[in-house]
């Protein structure tokens, strides 16, 4: 098959991260699930806090990269000194073909891409995955983009999300936002 459909996942008598760790997490990387799409819109007669607004977007969100890379660890389990170090992944082919995934999703919309990093405060990663948008971004010249700290952009989100139609962010951010 061509696409994996997969309701809600998750049982209070199941820890959250089994439920990830378990299931999600290797459905994703065993069938290379690179691209996790998100559509979001209003449906009539469903009441919402943004009833009145358009709300008709498409979050594309790196699927098995970032920040749900399993390299890190914990040490000294117990003692004062206890650490866990985890550590984000993010390579050239990963950002490149969901970038590339979300300007030719937005060929078929209304033509804008919205890439959405932090890279003012994460120094290496999110840097990186902005160099990729600008090298990739004129592959596409009849796509207008532009780019969005994380932070920022859930409050634009929130005030006015027909703004909005194809946004494309790492995993964990993609995660967080898509449940806004």
């Amino acid at each position: 098959h061509d696409a994996i459909f997969l309701g809600s996942v998750g049982d209070p008598a199941v820890a959250d991260h089994v439920s990830l760790w378990g299931l999600l997490i290797p459905i994703r990387r065993n069938f290379r699930q690179y691209v996790n799409l998100r559509p979001i819109r209003l449906f009539q007669g469903v009441d919402s806090p943004l009833r009145d607004a358009t709300v008709d977007l498409v979050v594309v969100r790196e699927n098995v990269e970032g920040e749900y890379s399993e390299i890190g660890g914990r040490m000294n389990r117990g003692f004062p000194e206890e650490m866990a170090v985890q550590e984000a992944v993010f390579t050239r082919v990963g950002v490149t073909r969901v970038l590339d995934y979300a300007f030719t999703l937005a060929q078929t919309r209304r033509r804008h891409v919205t890439s959405a990093t932090k890279s003012n405060g994460i120094v290496h990663t999110l840097p990186f995955w902005d160099e990729l948008v600008n090298e990739r971004a004129p592959a596409y010249p009849d796509v207008w983009w532009d780019q969005e700290h994380i932070d920022a952009l859930c409050a634009k989100l929130v005030l006015d999300p027909g703004r909005f139609d194809v946004i494309v962010t790492d995993n964990l951010f993609g995660d967080i936002l898509t449940d806004l």
